[in-house]
């Protein structure tokens, strides 16, 4: 039998599937959750990330402002669905303040490992890499030095060291909008040096054919890590976002054992459908109810506002298994 190794969460935010349903993956009716509105002056809120915290929930937001300047927010929640996003970006403190001399942030993803919150987002030092910080307590923040040089993007960390070291996979990229793009795995010993890269997956037809990225943390179970991933095709419209999942070595995380063929989800609804950047549907966190199955997750649609889909452990897991290709 198929074991999520996690907490319970029983206050996840969840809703059952209809029983015309036939989704592996199917939307809230509450969609979207938060609006391009959500902050004083924002322009858009989307593609963000959230953790059980205290009795509620937290995490770090991508709120865009009127400038079109892409920064990093904190919020809060006591349901997971109505989100109280500061007005003010977070101010990281830093060590070093060469390191704290970013240009923008976007793309957070947050993942709870030994005693703290770790923060790892798109971060603008003289090109795109992957900023890594740290808070206990989503008030005060603290950044540490950059994971890679520059380029990078997804940088996704496991929720747990890995052969006694920090795994983390990210996606290779370029100054802008990349039209290419494969999912490497890296280790550190200390959160700082990043090293022994491994190739786990790169693009394949249709859906996920122009390139791939890390989604949410990584889910562990019994039948190996499931990580839900993007993969972008590029249409005669541009590029559009849909989102599958695959099944990593728990020990070897870059061997991937099953990968779905079909997406999980695809842009469907008005509100992935237009927005800022058509036809996208992008996962930066999920959140797992272990004794039941239950996965929430949270992910940006259209570039543009936050959307919640949910979905359990065990179906996900036969779907890839039963729907692989690699």
């Amino acid at each position: 039998m198929m074991v999520v190794n996690g907490s319970p969460l029983p206050n996840l935010p969840w809703e059952e599937c209809s029983v015309d349903c036939r989704d592996i993956v199917w939307r809230s009716k509450q969609n979207p959750i938060i609006t391009r509105d959500a902050v004083p002056d924002a322009n858009s809120i989307f593609n963000s990330a959230v953790v059980p915290f205290e009795d509620g929930f937290a995490g770090v937001f991508r709120c865009d402002d009127t400038a079109r300047i892409m920064q990093l927010h904190a919020g809060t929640s006591r349901d997971g669905i109505h989100w109280a996003i500061e007005p003010q970006r977070i101010q990281f403190q830093c060590a070093d303040d060469e390191i704290g001399k970013f240009v923008y942030g976007y793309d957070p993803r947050v993942c709870w490992i030994d005693d703290r919150y770790y923060v790892t987002w798109c971060n603008g030092y003289h090109g795109p890499t992957i900023g890594v910080g740290y808070t206990f307590d989503f008030k005060t923040f603290h950044q540490i030095e950059n994971a890679f040089l520059p380029y990078n993007r997804n940088g996704v960390l496991f929720p747990r060291k890995i052969n006694g070291k920090f795994a983390m996979l990210s996606r290779p990229s370029d100054t802008g909008h990349t039209p290419f793009g494969d999912i490497f795995y890296s280790t550190s010993p200390d959160m700082e040096h990043w090293g022994h890269h491994r190739f786990v997956m790169g693009p394949k037809y249709g859906w996920q054919s122009t390139k791939v990225g890390g989604g949410p943390m990584p889910i562990e179970t019994s039948e190996g890590w499931l990580i839900f991933y993007h993969g972008v095709i590029t249409s005669c419209n541009g590029f559009e976002y849909s989102f599958g999942a695959a099944l990593l070595d728990l020990e070897q995380p870059w061997q991937v054992m099953y990968r779905t063929a079909p997406y999980l989800m695809a842009p469907r609804e008005m509100y992935e459908r237009v927005g800022d950047t058509p036809n996208v549907v992008f996962p930066c966190a999920a959140l797992v109810d272990a004794p039941t199955n239950r996965i929430a997750i949270y992910y940006g649609a259209a570039d543009t506002v936050v959307a919640l889909a949910f979905a359990r452990v065990d179906q996900v897991i036969e779907f890839v298994k039963s729907h692989s290709e690699l």
